[in-house]
């Protein structure tokens, strides 16, 4: 049977460091001691008044076909996944296509807010299982949540940044047990008017009150449930394992959504797993939404903390509220 492997991964940050002490000023209160012990952000990336999220999509997609050795022209599929697009219309995947050269791949791309990347890698996976035309998919999560950020909103312009990052899926025809081993997508919809960008579509249109009201720009009006998150991780893996026949502590990695830390090592707890099966990106970049699974999965692989073989789960969750799960055999 075809299935769907991970052939490489890769990832690009903007170079403009914002580090707290910047916010301590912009604030004019100490955020960096509150940063540093409750979320375990130092640091985040930015992009510049020139950079957009197309910048950064081509630059992860170029480094991720370098590391598989395969050109653009080979792609069948390329998916990205933001809530922070080029355009509104068309879509940010288009634009990228032309930029690297994928001249001969289709494009779309998803919104599943921080839950994208998952979403498409289940999406991406089932193309190429289903459909023999569909050997090569790239899948892109990408974010530039810095562009809609308000500078004196501490509860969102502290965490939030910007990034791309994603993997190459392959179509692998042979009996190595390897790929894509099964998924699940759920959402609550009753969350879906607590966080997010409310202006500049239909429901709100671009106009100069959408603008005083401060709709174009990134809004907590409610706050979560703390345990909503960890529930749902936890439950969703759990899911997976029933799934595969396995236990929680078979599963060598679990890249989880990197919003909050405190809920990661609460996920981790209730599965009984040690910290160290599993990775943390915030602390240099921020939080970058549906870039920042696949950003801990590629620094994981670069340091040789997962290797061929080894049994990954990748969950997922954003504004919708949105959840997604996915299970790899390297």
């Amino acid at each position: 049977m075809r299935n769907a492997i991970i052939l490489s991964s890769g990832m690009y940050v903007p170079e403009q460091i914002v580090s707290n002490q910047y916010f301590n000023d912009l604030l004019g209160e100490d955020v960096d001691t509150w940063l540093r012990e409750n979320v375990q952000i130092h640091e985040r990336r930015w992009c510049t008044k020139e950079e957009s999220v197309a910048d950064l999509c081509v630059k992860a997609a170029e480094q991720i076909l370098e590391r598989a050795n395969v050109k653009a022209e080979e792609l069948d599929l390329l998916i990205i996944a933001t809530d922070t697009p080029e355009y509104i219309s068309p879509s940010t995947a288009a634009k990228v296509q032309d930029r690297i050269g994928a001249k001969d791949s289709g494009t779309f791309d998803v919104n599943t807010a921080c839950a994208g990347f998952v979403t498409a890698l289940d999406i991406a996976s089932k193309y190429i299982r289903s459909d023999e035309q569909y050997n090569k998919v790239l899948v892109i999560g990408a974010y530039a949540m810095s562009k809609y950020l308000n500078l004196q909103d501490k509860k969102t312009v502290t965490l939030f940044a910007d990034g791309a990052s994603g993997v190459l899926l392959s179509a692998d025809t042979s009996d190595s047990g390897r790929g894509f081993l099964g998924g699940e997508l759920t959402t609550k919809g009753e969350y879906a008017d607590w966080m997010g960008i409310y202006g500049g579509a239909t429901k709100t249109p671009t106009s100069l009150e959408m603008v005083e009201r401060g709709d174009h720009q990134l809004k907590f009006v409610k706050k979560f449930p703390s345990e909503l998150n960890p529930e749902m991780w936890t439950q969703m893996a759990l899911n997976l394992c029933k799934k595969l026949e396995v236990q929680p502590h078979e599963v060598a990695h679990i890249f989880l959504t990197q919003i909050n830390i405190n809920s990661i090592h609460a996920t981790m707890d209730r599965l009984g797993l040690p910290m160290d099966k599993t990775t943390t990106v915030m602390h240099h970049y921020g939080y970058t939404g549906s870039a920042c699974i696949p950003m801990a999965f590629d620094q994981a692989l670069q340091e040789g903390k997962v290797k061929e073989g080894d049994l990954v789960f990748f969950i997922g969750s954003g504004g919708g509220l949105s959840f997604g799960s996915a299970a790899f055999r390297l």
